[in-house]
């Protein structure tokens, strides 16, 4: 059911994952392109996706973002949103290249951070034929100022500043925790619930995941608008799954975003907070994921 794949992006990056292939039906299945949020690595639960769609007939390509895990690419630990949607958008072309995929009846799944690029990437590339945004950003400007108190923010972008002056000078990318047990402490992740999940995570089944990355990530973090492209995914059906508790990709930008975007849509809400649609709440958005799918690409809607 599941293979270890590489293949190379435009700029010859090798990323690696998984290619997962529901049994007998084929040969050519319809096909789902994800990857995870930020500087999450394919082991953090996105097997459990791939595997729920295998069972209604869905095909998937699962990879490590590059910089990050399995996937090549300098430097590594940083999250850079415009190369990731680059990198999604040569995953759909790998692909088309295989045997067992329909090219005509292809989606994209992204959650968090990588929901916000699925956002970007519908609403660019006619290829996608469906797309699902779990728990996603919506604005990184917005979003940073919820995350990050007031008085702290000269001081952050102060940091931005001298990292680029750094880098100038040709010395290594200045780096910071993605979590802290102290919600207080410096952190790209700054909330108790980012700490509780993301190193239970690592220490049950993600063991190539690291807690750092490189400050110019943060910064670009706030640099990025993916709910800019969401009224322009329509006709594409797009299936939008919000956790109502949610304070890192905050509810409220994502409700409103949805408001904003066309038919067809769905939306699907979640009990609890972020990362909840992972675990707790995963019978309801790995549900709904594949009930969407299996309408749009096995169905054909």
């Amino acid at each position: 059911m599941r293979h270890d794949i590489e293949f190379k992006t435009d700029d010859g990056t090798i990323l690696r994952g998984w290619h997962y292939l529901p049994s007998g039906g084929g040969p050519k299945f319809p096909t789902v392109v994800m990857s995870h949020g930020f500087t999450g690595v394919k082991e953090m639960y996105l097997d459990h996706y791939a595997e729920a769609l295998v069972g209604v007939g869905v095909a998937s390509i699962v990879y490590d973002n590059r910089n990050f895990g399995a996937s090549d690419g300098t430097p590594r630990q940083e999250v850079d949103p415009q190369q990731q949607i680059r990198d999604y958008r040569d995953a759909i072309t790998y692909a088309e290249t295989l045997p067992q995929t329909d090219p005509a009846r292809i989606g994209v799944f992204g959650s968090s951070y990588s929901s916000g690029h699925v956002l970007v990437v519908a609403a660019i590339d006619r290829r996608v034929k469906c797309v699902v945004a779990q728990v996603p950003l919506i604005s990184g400007h917005r979003n940073a100022r919820r995350l990050v108190r007031a008085d702290l923010l000269a001081g952050l972008q102060a940091m931005f500043a001298e990292d680029r002056r750094a880098r100038a000078r040709g010395e290594p990318p200045q780096m910071m925790p993605i979590i802290s047990e102290d919600p207080a402490g410096p952190a790209a992740l700054p909330t108790a619930d980012s700490w509780a999940f993301m190193n239970k995570t690592h220490k049950l089944r993600a063991p190539s995941w690291k807690n750092e990355v490189t400050v110019r990530s943060v910064e670009m973090f706030g640099e990025y608008e993916p709910g800019a492209h969401i009224s322009f995914i329509s006709p594409t059906p797009l299936l939008m799954i919000v956790a109502l508790q949610d304070h890192l990709t905050v509810a409220d930008e994502a409700l409103a975003a949805y408001e904003r975007a066309l038919e067809p849509k769905k939306l699907v809400t979640v009990k609890g907070g972020h990362f909840d649609a992972y675990v707790e709440g995963f019978a309801i958005a790995g549900g709904a994921t594949c009930d969407w799918f299996k309408q749009h690409l096995v169905s054909g809607g």
